[in-house]
C-alpha cells in the first residue's frame, strides 16, 4: 500500500509539474505558438511520455480544473436539498475567493483565465469538461432524463456566474466592488433554480 501510495503521488506530481511548465510557456508566448514537443523538452520528458499523461495539448491547461469535474456531484451526494447545498457551496467559494467562482484577482489566476477563455481550442475542450461535470452531477441526482436536464441547468448557472465575476475583475473592477453583486446574483440564480426544479428537494431519484 505504501509503495502504491508513493507511486500515485509521484504520478500526480508529474501531472502537476508538466501542466505548470506548459501553462507558463503558453502564458509567455501564446497557446498556439508553443508546440507539444517544446513542452516535453522543457519538462525533461519525451513527447510520447507527455501524451501518455495528456492525450491532447489542451489537456495540459485543463488539468488545472480537472479536479472540479465531480465537485457538484460530491456536494449533492446525500443532500436532502441539492440546490441549496450547491448554493451554499458556491457562496462559500465566493467568500474564500475560490478561483473557480471567478472572484479572484490574483494576477496568475487572471492570466490563466484569460488564456483559457481567450483561446478557441481551449474553450472547445472546456465543453468536454462541462459535459463530464453534468454527467457526474446527473448520476448523483439519480440518473434519467430529468436528472440530466437539471444537471445541465445547474452547471450552466455556475459557469455563467463565474464568467461574469471573472469578466468584471479582469476589466479592472475591485474585488470589494464585485463581491456584493456576485453574492446577490448567486442567491437570485439558485433561488430560480430551486423554483424551477422543485422535484429535486428531498429526493435523489428523478424520472
Amino acid at each position: 500500500m505504501g509503495e502504491m501510495g508513493l507511486r500515485a503521488r509521484k504520478k500526480q506530481r508529474m501531472y502537476q509539474d508538466v501542466s505548470d511548465i506548459a501553462v507558463r510557456l503558453f502564458l509567455e508566448r501564446g497557446f498556439d505558438a508553443v508546440s507539444v514537443a517544446e513542452v516535453a523538452a522543457a519538462a525533461g520528458i519525451s513527447k510520447p511520455t507527455l501524451f501518455r499523461y495528456f492525450p491532447a495539448k489542451e489537456d495540459l491547461v485543463l488539468h488545472r480544473i480537472a479536479d472540479h469535474e465531480a465537485e457538484a456531484a460530491r456536494v449533492v451526494a446525500g443532500a436532502g436539498d441539492p440546490v441549496d447545498a450547491l448554493r451554499r457551496h458556491f457562496l462559500a467559494g465566493l467568500e474564500r475567493r475560490d478561483p473557480v467562482t471567478g472572484l479572484n484577482d490574483n494576477p496568475e489566476v487572471l492570466a490563466f483565465h484569460t488564456l483559457l477563455y481567450g483561446t478557441p481550442a481551449l474553450v472547445a475542450r472546456a465543453y468536454a469538461h462541462l459535459e463530464r461535470s453534468e454527467t457526474a452531477l446527473a448520476g448523483a441526482l439519480g440518473g434519467g432524463l430529468d436528472a440530466r436536464l437539471a444537471a445541465g441547468q445547474i452547471v450552466a448557472v455556475q459557469r455563467i456566474l463565474a464568467q461574469e465575476n471573472w469578466r468584471r475583475v479582469a476589466a479592472g473592477e475591485r474585488i470589494e466592488e464585485v463581491e456584493p453583486d456576485a453574492v446577490r446574483a448567486a442567491e437570485r440564480a439558485f433561488r430560480r433554480l430551486a423554483e424551477g426544479l422543485p422535484d429535486l428537494k428531498g429526493r435523489m431519484r428523478l424520472g
